[in-house]
């Protein structure tokens, strides 16, 4: 779901989702209807939430607690800004969480694998949920691609091994990610339409230099937008709705869903609640290691020095750190109290911020302001 080097942006105020199909609104009876028609059981919604961590919070009730057998359902859906991992992945490697959190743009780890996307309102999501056995990413991508073809027979899109989707051979315009469970599965992809590319650009970009871990790497690819290529591009949910009726052979009314309603999803909101949790969205990366040199300079009498950092992290804390500093900058001992108040915090510039605050004040002048500059610097590398 990686997509880092923007081709062409223009950004425009498209109504990607003004879906002029016949829409119907989501009750607690509209699964249970399912049961006993004529047809095979699938279901068209779009989700009216544009908050990432809902909308990620349905796709996972919705695998959950619905009976998938013998049947497949399809959401649409959009998200406001945000960044969003893979299940396997480190946030520090992947993304510029200081820039993320200036723009106040979130981070979230979804429950699947793959890499690390950019969403924001021109960005169109599509989930396909079904049995296992009826799993099939590639018939997936043919309704997308199928789509777009034939609302605009001009672009040359296609579904790769990868599983992307391609715009003339070579720019990246959708990324899948999948998640199996024991009976039922879901397969979403991105489709780029009108994103902000210099956001995409700004925030998908590496923290934190010098990472070593075995979490999954996101792969860069050149992006496009569909409206550099096909300006009145705009209706997508329509003609999604259609392709995915004529591929699966059903007769339905896409229905609009609510995921703030606990009435209809009994639990989401804990759900939600886990996904925007530190635990989950950092506590989640796969342990690490950090090396690399920090450039160190007295503000005041000019002197400089290097030193070396290394840490180890695990479940997204500090489990071990180590500090050398040449030409005896600052006192070693000092600086082994720095790491042993930094021993199992959180790898958070706010939480070490303010552990290491009452060693910085118990001390004076130079060794006050040294101190403090080699805390800072640390900070720095955390994004």
């Amino acid at each position: 779901l990686l997509m880092h080097t923007f081709k062409g942006c223009a950004v425009q105020n498209s109504k990607i989702f003004s879906c002029s199909a016949k829409t119907t609104h989501f009750t607690n009876q509209t699964l249970q209807n399912v049961e006993g028609t004529g047809w095979s059981g699938n279901l068209i919604f779009q989700s009216k939430s544009t908050d990432i961590h809902q909308n990620l919070a349905l796709e996972d009730w919705i695998e959950t607690n619905v009976d998938l057998t013998n049947r497949r359902l399809f959401l649409l859906w959009r998200s406001h800004a945000a960044v969003v991992i893979g299940r396997h992945q480190n946030p520090w490697a992947e993304c510029d969480l200081g820039a993320m959190w200036r723009a106040g743009v979130p981070l979230a780890r979804r429950r699947s694998g793959g890499g690390t996307v950019y969403h924001d309102m021109g960005n169109l999501n599509l989930t396909f949920f079904s049995c296992r056995k009826l799993y099939d990413r590639q018939r997936n991508l043919k309704v997308v691609t199928e789509a777009l073809r034939r609302a605009r027979p001009e672009l040359d899109v296609r579904a790769t091994e990868r599983l992307d989707i391609v715009l003339n051979g070579k720019y990246k315009i959708s990324g899948s990610a999948s998640r199996l469970s024991r009976k039922a599965s879901y397969h979403h992809c991105t489709l780029l339409h009108s994103a902000d590319g210099s956001a995409l650009q700004s925030v998908l970009r590496p923290s934190t230099p010098g990472i070593h871990s075995n979490a999954t790497p996101s792969v860069v690819s050149s992006v496009t937008n569909l409206t550099d290529h096909a300006p009145s591009l705009t209706d997508m949910s329509t003609v999604h709705f259609y392709s995915f009726s004529t591929e699966f052979g059903l007769s339905s009314p896409l229905s609009l869903l609510d995921p703030s309603d606990e009435s209809l999803f009994p639990g989401i909101g804990c759900m939600a609640s886990e996904l925007r949790s530190w635990d989950w969205t950092f506590g989640k990366t796969p342990k690490f290691t950090i090396e690399t040199e920090l450039s160190l300079s007295d503000d005041l009498t000019l002197e400089h020095t290097t030193a070396q950092l290394h840490i180890e992290l695990k479940n997204g804390l500090i489990s071990s750190i180590v500090i050398t500093v040449q030409d005896q900058w600052l006192q070693q001992t000092l600086i082994n109290e720095l790491c042993d108040v930094l021993t199992g915090e959180r790898f958070c510039p706010h939480r070490v911020a303010a552990a290491v605050s009452t060693l910085i004040k118990s001390e004076q002048d130079e060794t006050q302001r040294r101190l403090h500059k080699l805390s800072n610097t640390v900070i720095s590398v955390m994004g």
